[in-house]
């Protein structure tokens, strides 16, 4: 219940023969205690404080007691809730302020101490002690502390001037006759704590009382004077703040009077202006940008529109509009950038160097996009940084991973608040050249939603037919993208849209064979390393063994981001070793390979030591690079049935029941029992059971799978398959047949069984991922048998 703080003290108004009564109603009180002596509105509100106030109003003394709350909390109060020492009061009179709220005027009376409570429902009831000051002995002593009182409180006035009226009208009604009045007003003035105040209502011998009102009047002007410092101190530093703002101005008007200094908005527009003469603007930006600065010349810079018109022609004019880096087309220099950046990936260098060969014939590199497509950590973004330095171009990079929103490619439109241009006006932006690479990270995770659909964007800016007119919806001017060269990125290819695979000439990087990993890691890997650690060369040395078992049984990927992270794991190791005053050059060995590293993650891809019926080793891709996968049959005698697990997709099972139904087919063929499928529940299975795989590559596999089971024969070691089965034997090719050939090569697999039609993309290969295999190429699977048995 809030209470309004408009106090005044008066005598009281109960006359001396007048009898309290013992049991009182209690008024609960939220904010802070009342003295005897006040004469106060408080505002009482809700259907339980209103029952109190009818009841008070309602008999016959009109008396009741007001009580501060000890323990505040949301529920009903109750008697434990309140102080046990309040204030005797008499309700004068009752104002209504709606149906739920009453003000009462109230004349507090003397202090009174609880006995006993009487009820709590509906209202509270107490039965109280009260107590009569009556007269008080007015001793030197007490003189002495009135007079400390009435010093303290001019000092307040001094300090605070927030009670001068209200402590000069009480001076001058009371005397140092009345010391507990004395006491009690003062207490109640200051800004203490409603604890501390009911402290002071609770102490009811009078030199007591006015030593605590003493202490708190001591602390009030402590305060006032640390309020009045900190005023001081902020009025000294605007003071100051203004006459620098007023000498700033004058100074500033004096310069522009005399020709030395222009205003702001001069300033700006003459900056603009200088810009348009080192650009060769199109006419329609021309146009247009001569327009933005007619309407700034017209607006107040203090004016909204004047900021959105300033960015916009800071946005126009920041384009390198007819700004071109000089190309280099010289072939032998690209070369040894990109030998020098990257080890392998022939085929790729190969690829860049015919494109730089195009350029310096046609004279320019333009309408072109690049869209490189291989696991993590193989190097496309490092070697897309590799094509710029090639070319002497700049290099921008932004990633299109779970980009949702068209407004990023495309930018908003200037009438939204916090408006910019997409990505691509701001790299152009952020480089200064028209012809800049623009690298565009992870374009197969891009995202879709309501904001729409930044792929169908970027439809525009790769399109080399339209990417000569692109409109950012910011800018909403034409500018020419054709001299840009774009470089994509992605994982696989699956889940970008056609339209857009389209319009971009994919390069696959497989994947590093055992050799290139140990070439780029003594290349690139261990000296960059050993610098990022502070390192000098020669204080660790890593053995080609000990790389080799990193490589096998530590990071058994595609690319060679988990072996950076091998070799960085050690390098950290050894500098705490120098740190602990660790003296000669560390040498890692296959040996203590495991003190750095723990134990190895990998173990041998074979999974069985000897040869079992209905298990056969198979090829797959992944979007992290080749694996090599089981297939594994068992028969259960029982009636006919056939089951897959190991959670395979649809077009796996699909492949499944293909070779189940070709091999059935085949029986008398292939010298089967007649009855073996009819009395035997086949249940074929694909290990790791935890990893999703799909696909059809795995058809012959599964075919061999299951007819080594039925003729309970094993196939021969270290050999392994991939093809798709049709349902009448016909082995079709599939993909991914570099990736392939690097898991079989990684797994020390000597003979690979092919399409007959991926003959020619294994021709492809370079010859060090072709030498010691010895390849066969199949077209029916009648052939696969004769090579495994």
């Amino acid at each position: 219940m809030p209470e309004k703080r408009d106090e005044s003290f008066g005598n009281q108004l109960i006359v001396a023969n007048e009898v309290l009564p013992d049991i009182i109603p209690i008024i609960p009180l939220m904010q802070r205690p009342i003295f005897p002596g006040m004469m106060i509105p408080i505002v009482l509100s809700g259907p339980d404080m209103i029952n109190i106030a009818n009841r008070i109003v309602e008999s016959d003394n009109k008396i009741g007691g007001v009580v501060l709350i000890e323990n505040p909390h949301d529920g009903a109060i109750e008697s434990r809730d309140l102080y046990r020492v309040g204030v005797t009061v008499k309700v004068l009179k009752v104002t209504p302020i709606d149906d739920n709220t009453f003000q009462l005027m109230i004349n507090a009376l003397n202090r009174f101490t609880l006995v006993h409570v009487i009820r709590e429902k509906p209202i509270i009831e107490w039965e109280v002690e009260h107590y009569d000051e009556g007269n008080i002995e007015y001793t030197d002593q007490m003189k002495a502390y009135s007079m400390a009182i009435i010093s303290s409180v001019k000092d307040l006035i001094k300090s605070n001037s927030l009670f001068h009226e209200e402590l000069k009208l009480f001076l001058n009604r009371f005397t140092l006759e009345n010391p507990s009045k004395l006491a009690d007003f003062v207490a109640s003035m200051t800004t203490a704590d409603s604890h501390e105040i009911q402290e002071i209502l609770e102490t009811f011998d009078i030199r007591k009382r006015v030593e605590k009102v003493i202490l708190l009047l001591n602390k009030e002007i402590e305060l006032s004077k640390l309020q009045a410092k900190i005023s001081k101190q902020i009025e000294q530093k605007i003071s100051k703040q203004q006459k620098e703002f007023f000498l700033k101005e004058q100074l500033k008007e004096i310069k522009k009077q005399l020709g030395l200094e222009k205003d702001e908005k001069s300033a700006e527009i003459e900056r603009i202006e200088e810009r348009i003469t080192k650009l060769k603007l199109t006419e329609e930006a021309a146009k247009k940008v001569d327009e933005e600065l007619n309407k700034l010349r017209l607006l107040e810079p203090n004016s909204a529109e004047y900021g959105v018109a300033r960015n916009y022609l800071d946005w126009v004019t920041s384009l390198p509009w007819g700004i071109f880096s000089k190309d280099n087309y010289d072939i032998e220099k690209a070369a040894k950038i990109l030998n020098s950046d990257h080890y392998g990936l022939d085929d790729i260098k190969d690829r860049i160097l015919e494109f730089i060969s195009t350029g310096k014939m046609k004279g320019s590199i333009t309408g072109s996009i690049i869209c490189f497509v291989g696991p993590p950590g193989v190097g496309k973004t490092s070697i897309g940084k590799s094509v710029a330095e090639a070319l002497n171009r700049k290099f921008f990079r932004f990633s299109l991973g779970g980009m949702r929103d068209e407004a990023e490619i495309k930018g908003h439109r200037r009438t939204y608040i916090g408006a910019m241009p997409g990505k691509i006006i701001q790299s152009l932006k952020s480089v200064d050249v028209a012809n800049p690479v623009i690298m565009l990270d992870e374009i197969d995770k891009i995202g879709a939603s309501f904001q729409g659909d930044p792929a169908s964007a970027l439809l525009e800016v790769l399109d080399p037919e339209q990417n000569t007119q692109f409109l950012d919806h910011y800018i909403d001017l034409r500018f020419d993208l054709s001299n840009i060269l774009f470089i994509a990125t992605a994982n696989q290819l699956d889940t970008i849209p056609r339209p857009l695979l389209d319009r971009m000439e994919v390069m696959k990087l497989s994947g590093y064979v055992l050799n290139e990993k140990l070439q780029i890691a003594r290349r690139f890997l261990i000296p960059k390393q050993l610098k990022e650690h502070g390192l000098k060369k020669g204080m660790v040395k890593i053995e080609m063994k000990a790389l080799r078992k990193i490589i096998d049984g530590y990071s058994r990927e595609a690319g060679v981001r988990s072996l950076e992270n091998n070799i960085r794991k050690i390098m950290r190791k050894a500098t705490r070793k120098f740190a602990e005053q660790e003296k000669s050059a560390l040498t890692v060995t296959a040996e203590n390979l495991k003190d750095f590293l723990g134990n190895p993650r990998f173990a041998d891809d074979s999974l069985y030591d000897k040869k079992i019926p209905g298990v056969v080793l198979g090829l797959a891709w992944t979007s992290l690079g080749g694996t090599t996968l089981y297939i594994e049959s068992t028969a259960v005698p029982s009636k006919k049935g056939f089951r897959q697990t190991g959670q395979l997709g649809d077009v796996m099972k699909e492949s499944s029941e293909i070779a189940y139904t070709y091999v059935s087919s085949r029986i008398r063929d292939y010298g089967i029992a007649d009855d073996y499928f009819q009395n035997h529940y086949i249940h074929l299975h694909v290990p790791a059971g935890a990893t999703p795989k799909d696909g059809p590559s795995a058809g012959i596999t599964m075919a061999t799978s299951l007819y080594s089971l039925a003729k309970n024969k094993p196939v021969k070691k270290n050999i392994a398959m991939t093809g798709e089965l049709t349902i009448t034997g016909k082995v079709l090719p599939i993909g991914g047949v570099k990736e392939k050939t690097i898991a079989a090569k990684r797994a020390k697999l000597k003979r690979i069984i092919f399409p007959f039609e991926n003959k020619k993309d294994f021709e492809e290969l370079p010859d060090y991922i072709r030498s010691g295999l010895d390849v066969h190429f199949v077209n029916y699977f009648d052939e696969v048998l004769e090579l495994v048995f």
